[in-house]
């Protein structure tokens, strides 16, 4: 995957040693993306589409991509806080969140702190609740190899090939599980109390997911529409748990219908 050329990344400070680096790109009304656990080289494609039609606000987790990370920084509610905090700093409001994977759990999380901000969630195979019979997969305990065969529907086509791969970039895609592991509670990866919060959620919600993801299943995926007071699940055929990889045009057009 050969993500789009960079630009240069914004940072902001804020109290206890936290900076948040963050692409800053397009102008219109305003779309948070919140990346997964393969960090931002897997949502940069459609970022960058994005921003053709809105400004687009894109934050790296902190840990993630070789940012920083302070110790005591740890949690999703803390990520949480944090890009409400850069929300408000920038003054940005009707906010479109779109969360990938860990990024769906992180944006659940703003939905609750901040509801006046958003006009709306998207959540691309978003996990954060515990759906009993439906866990998501283990991935601390999967090879790449085995990791790609899970989340791909095409996974000789779309899987990473670790023979391909720098020694920095098998260390970055290390460290990236590293954060990972510290944000979703190493094997957990959900709250078992969120669920029951989502009735609160008030904006509209978008759950979008890939048919043949194997890492959060589509189970997991009606449980999570079913949470929400009013949601609306759109299921992408011949996809797996990164429909911005293998099916980014359809994902561009769902989404362009939340608005």
């Amino acid at each position: 995957m050969t993500p789009p050329h960079p630009s240069p990344l914004r940072q902001e400070s804020f109290a206890g040693g936290l900076a948040l680096s963050f692409d800053d790109r397009g102008a219109g009304p305003a779309v948070l993306v919140l990346h997964g656990g393969g960090g931002p080289v897997t949502t940069a494609r459609f970022v960058e589409a994005m921003s053709a039609t809105g400004r687009v606000i894109a934050p790296v987790h902190p840990g993630f991509a070789g940012t920083p990370r302070p110790d005591s920084f740890d949690s999703i509610e803390q990520l949480a806080d944090a890009y409400v905090a850069l929300l408000e700093r920038l003054a940005l409001a009707d906010v479109l969140v779109v969360g990938f994977s860990i990024g769906g759990w992180i944006a659940n999380a703003i939905a609750l702190r901040a509801p006046e901000r958003l006009r709306g969630l998207v959540l691309v195979n978003g996990a954060g609740i515990v759906v009993d019979g439906e866990p998501c997969a283990d991935v601390f305990s999967l090879t790449p190899a085995q990791l790609s065969a899970l989340s791909y529907h095409d996974p000789a086509r779309f899987g990473i090939d670790v023979a391909t791969l720098s020694d920095a970039q098998k260390a970055g895609m290390a460290a990236n599980m590293r954060a990972l592991a510290v944000y979703g509670r190493a094997r957990d990866m959900g709250d078992p109390g969120l669920r029951a919060r989502l009735a609160d959620v008030r904006v509209p919600v978008l759950v979008v997911w890939g048919e043949s993801d194997r890492v959060v299943t589509p189970a997991y995926a009606r449980a999570v529409a079913a949470s929400y007071p009013a949601a609306r699940l759109e299921v992408i055929a011949r996809c797996g748990h990164m429909p911005q990889i293998e099916q980014p045009q359809r994902l561009l057009e769902v989404v362009a219908a939340m608005g």
